[in-house]
């Protein structure tokens, strides 16, 4: 049995989310609040074995050190964004006033690799428009989608690094993938089936 939990940090609300399944744990995108996301996980039984970053801003790797140095878990990011992990210009935390640097990634991700937390298996999939890095991950049931997909709007392509056509694109590729009955759980708002969302997004009528 697996189960997600959400934790919404930070001033603009970001969704950290841990997906639990058997004694292991991944936190997806800690963007701040290391204590926080920390306190959620004592209450369950397991240990943080992943640390997942869905792209390489601030406000998704803002607490990736508090993390990995509580719990030893190894950082994934795709290799595309793994450079901005340690540089504030890069993943605008010189632009927020909050300098972050994140410690290394142990693994960098490219598209088509499959992540094994407990029995789940999440496929990466290369979602670049937000950041050239961009994934989502999908499972049989559920797919954690970033800055790419949010219930009714999608991540800013106005940002160093991001790219309105490629963003078009990455949804498009969404389209083809997701299933109707699939749980979508984005980087920021609220989360949904993917049948509701193909009928509130406008984004995904627009990416034909």
């Amino acid at each position: 049995m697996s189960r997600v939990i959400r934790v919404v940090v930070g001033e603009i609300g970001t969704n950290c989310y841990l997906l639990h399944s058997q004694e292991e744990i991944a936190v997806i995108d800690p963007g701040f609040d290391g204590e926080k996301i920390l306190s959620q996980v004592a209450n369950l039984e397991g240990k943080i074995t992943h640390i997942i970053n869905t792209h390489g801003h601030i406000d998704h790797i803002g607490a990736n050190q508090a993390i990995k140095d509580a719990t030893g878990a190894s950082i994934y990011i795709h290799k595309n964004d793994a450079d901005m992990l340690r540089h504030p210009a890069k993943n605008l935390s010189l632009l927020m006033g909050n300098i972050v640097q994140s410690p290394k990634a142990n693994m960098l991700l490219d598209e088509g690799d499959i992540i094994k937390v407990g029995q789940v298996s999440l496929k990466v999939i290369h979602t670049p428009g937000h950041t050239q890095g961009g994934i989502c991950l999908i499972s049989d049931k559920f797919a954690f989608t970033g800055d790419t997909l949010f219930f009714d709007s999608i991540g800013r392509t106005d940002f160093p690094g991001a790219d309105e056509e490629q963003m078009y694109a990455s949804l498009k590729k969404l389209k083809n993938i997701l299933t109707d009955d699939m749980i979508i759980y984005p980087g920021h708002g609220e989360w949904g089936g993917f049948s509701e969302i193909k009928r509130i997004n406008p984004f995904l009528k627009f990416s034909n």
